[in-house]
């Protein structure tokens, strides 16, 4: 099998630029998801729909599994691929036009009736959720080759915290746009506003620099490539071990996707409030994620992954026992820790595994062996709301939390090249 190796000087020279421009990438898309939030918007727009807690807890996993399940799909073209650029600027459209189909939906609801709206809309969820999964291959192999491996962490932070910054600003003007229009013309606005943030993304990645380099594979190795996962699997305990860590978070952080709903329903809050729990959220990443970000590059991403874990589990403690609505400051603050370790640090230590020729299959494998589980998890959480109570899930959250904390901290071990970066 090829490999390639991506040179001192190529990064030097192209460096700042890439690290600028993705940022303003995750910046622009992060304004994009604040206007369309999967924690708060698109809950909220459900909801006026339907009463099923299921099909609300649908939405985030939708999104996440659309993300995770193709990515050992394609991992195999991406190592085919001179440059990754092309193939993200193809896929990337899929992950944003359906918010313009959301903005349509909801102005023509008066029109087609909540129940062919609730089908348009999931049928859009879904497709934008495997839009970017087909582009996540690519671009998570595009970072890996363009930004240098002993700042993976401290550009995966700053792009989640320009993300967070600018979303957090989109959630406070969604919650003021819901509060002072109708339904149908509030969410629509919303989501014509995400669909101008996503093209501002989309210009700025269209600017990152790519050099050509040799194929990581050809495309007469496909079947070695299957076979080559295999013996990855076999061989690699701690990765499989990584697995079971990414699994269990997704348990560990389930019961986010409920608060904005909880909050509203039991605690009768306006939406402009609870666009300010999503903002206090998205602040909290913004301020985290360059932190933990480096300090996973000089410490250890296991180390910061196993402290966000904590914030969950404390985060859903809190939100169980909370007897008002003012803890929820906390709680979403500390989700907001939460979400950087299952998102902005695990892909980063996705990035630690294996040798240049296999980060492609690495990465897929990361994604789509738990798929399944990202889609059943939220699912559960929804029915346990349904069946018991939001508290029920809220629980159900503390007790993945501790388990991923535990499994962090006693089994899970350092990657080797993890060192290195530190001296």
């Amino acid at each position: 099998m090829a490999t390639f190796s991506t040179s001192t000087s190529i990064h030097s020279k192209n460096f700042p630029i890439n690290f600028i421009v993705n940022v303003i990438d995750g910046g622009f898309f992060g304004l994009g998801l604040g206007f369309a939030s999967f924690s708060t918007v698109l809950p909220l727009f459900v909801s006026n729909l339907t009463d099923s807690a299921i099909l609300i807890g649908l939405i985030p996993a939708i999104h996440i599994v659309g993300w995770q399940l193709p990515q050992l799909f394609t991992a195999h073209r991406v190592a085919q691929q001179k440059r990754y650029k092309p193939t993200v600027m193809f896929f990337t459209v899929h992950e944003r036009l359906p918010f313009l189909g959301l903005a349509a939906v909801s102005w023509f609801i008066p029109s087609i009736g909540p129940k062919i709206a609730l089908l348009l809309t999931f049928m859009l969820l879904v497709w934008q959720g495997f839009g970017g999964g087909f582009t996540a291959t690519a671009w998570q192999s595009m970072i890996g080759k363009i930004i240098p491996k002993d700042r993976w962490g401290l550009f995966f932070g700053f792009q989640s915290a320009a993300g967070s910054l600018l979303s957090s600003a989109g959630a406070v003007i969604a919650g003021l746009v819901l509060e002072n229009n109708e339904p149908t013309s509030g969410f629509t606005m919303c989501f014509l506003f995400a669909v101008g943030a996503f093209v501002i993304s989309y210009v700025a990645i269209s600017l990152t620099r790519e050099k050509e380099t040799l194929p990581i594979s050809s495309v007469t190795e496909r079947k070695a490539f299957w076979k080559d996962l295999r013996l990855i699997l076999r061989r690699d305990v701690n990765f499989r071990w990584f697995v079971v860590v990414r699994i269990l978070a997704q348990l560990g952080t389930v019961g986010f996707a409920f608060y904005t709903v909880y909050v509203v329903r039991f605690y009768g809050v306006d939406e402009a409030t609870a666009g300010i729990l999503t903002a206090v959220l998205m602040i909290v990443q913004t301020m985290f994620n360059p932190i933990m970000g480096w300090l996973g590059d000089r410490w250890s991403h296991r180390g910061v992954m196993a402290l966000g874990m904590v914030s969950a589990a404390i985060s859903a403690g809190v939100a169980w026992w909370a007897p008002s609505v003012g803890w929820f400051y906390l709680a979403y603050s500390l989700a907001g820790i939460a979400y950087i370790s299952s998102w902005t640090i695990a892909m980063a230590m996705t990035l630690e595994f294996g040798e240049e020729h296999e980060k492609p299959s690495y990465i897929g494998m990361a994604n789509t062996l738990i798929a399944p589980t990202a889609f059943l998890i939220p699912l559960f959480g929804g029915w346990l709301a349904d069946a018991v109570g939001y508290q029920a899930t809220f629980l159900a959250t503390v007790v993945g939390a501790i388990v991923t904390v535990l499994v962090l901290s006693f089994i899970l071990h350092d990657h080797p090249k993890s060192e290195l970066l530190k001296g």
